[in-house]
Formats: structure tokens, sequence, C-alpha cells
């Protein structure tokens, strides 16, 4: 008899050691969400590693970090910033919106070089690799104000065109953006050299450099689309 109330009585204790931990950790689990900071919640962990709320304050901590380092990123908003973001929290929610800035970042500054360089070859270059950034319509519009070209020359025949468009890439290229040979249209059988598409201050400044080195050109309207 004696020896079951010694048992009944343990077994009490250990229940009220048990019902004590149990409320020792809700009440500091309380106190965790009550203060809602990276360090409540790792001191909750360190003190009750394995409680039931373990997983939660590991994902809460992991919440908090994620959007301290967001805000951060934000903060300084430049693409170092977006990019060092996505290294430290490769699946933290802002991953997609920091790629969509690192994104506007990048094709904003390619703009600014392709719009300065103004060339049909740099403006194309541009839309082939940003087609949908937000400065796509304005580089198809510079594109569309490229409407003169300076013709070079003419020829009877493909391989005249070919090594006069050649002699002239090789002294002119950089000033004519490009040289381009201009197959016949319609029931024409002569082949025209000509500079790559330009505004018409761009094509008089490339063809008064072109006739100061003795070199004929002429300033003229480039042909319509299929004409």
């Amino acid at each position: 008899m004696k020896n079951l109330k010694n048992l009944t009585l343990g077994l009490s204790l250990l229940s009220a050691v048990a019902l004590v931990a149990c409320g020792s950790s809700q009440g500091d689990w309380n106190t965790a969400n009550t203060a809602g900071t990276v360090a409540a919640y790792q001191q909750f962990l360190n003190k009750h590693p394995n409680d039931q709320h373990d997983a939660a304050a590991r994902q809460r901590i992991q919440t908090l970090q994620d959007d301290q380092a967001w805000k951060s990123a934000q903060t300084t908003n430049t693409v170092e910033s977006y990019q060092g973001y996505v290294t430290a929290q490769p699946n933290g929610a802002h991953v997609q919106d920091a790629q969509q800035r690192i994104a506007g970042f990048e094709s904003a500054s390619a703009w600014q070089t392709a719009k300065t360089t103004g060339t049909e070859a740099a403006l194309q270059d541009f839309l082939q690799k940003y087609p949908q950034s937000t400065e796509a319509d304005q580089a198809r519009t510079a594109l569309q104000q490229l409407t003169y070209v300076v013709q070079l020359g003419a020829y009877r025949s493909s391989s005249l065109a070919d090594k006069a468009r050649a002699k002239l890439q090789d002294r002119f290229g950089k000033d004519l953006q490009n040289v381009v040979v201009v197959p016949p249209a319609g029931k024409s059988k002569i082949y025209h050299v000509a500079s790559a598409n330009m505004t018409q201050d761009q094509a008089k400044s490339a063809c008064m450099m072109l006739k100061k080195a003795h070199e004929r050109c002429e300033v003229v309207k480039r042909p319509a689309e299929g004409g």
C-alpha cells in the first residue's frame, strides 16, 4: 500500500512538473510573439529546442530575416543590393520582385548606351535583348527616325558592288556605322552601296567626312520597306 502511495505521489509530481514546463513554454512562446523579433524567437528556441512551437519559431525567424534583407535591398536600391538579396535569400518571398528590378536597372543602362550610340545596330541590339522593357517603345521610335542613308555608289554587278563595299567598310565603316549592298529593286539592275540607316544629321555629317577624304557620296532618303 505504501509503495502504491509513493508511486501515485511520484506520478503526480511528474504531472505537475510537466504542467509547469508546458506553462513555461507557452508563456515564453507568447512573449516571443509579442516581441516579434528574430532575437526573441531565437531565445525561445534556445530555451525550448524540442517544443511544439519549434517549427513555427524557425519559420518566423526566416520570414523576419527575409523581410529585413528585402527592406535593406530597397533602401540601397541598386543592382548590387538586389543581387545580394537573391543570393542571401534564394527562396525568399521577394525573389521575383528583386529579379524584375535587376532587369529594370540593366535595361535602363543598356538603353542609355544604345540611345547615346544612336546607330541602327545599337538600337536593334537593344530591342533584341530587351523586347519587353519599358524603353522598348522608345527604341522603336528611334529606329523609325533613321530615314536617311549615305549613298556611296552604283554598280552593274554584285561582284563590283561587293568589292566597293569591302573597301569602304574597311576605310569608313565606323563613320558610316555599316556599309551594305542594296540589291536591285523592281526592274532596275543596279546594285547600290550605302551606309546603314541614319538620321538626316548623321548622314550629312558622315557624307561631309567622306567628301573631305575625296570620296563621292550623296545623302538620300532610304528606300521604303519592300520598295
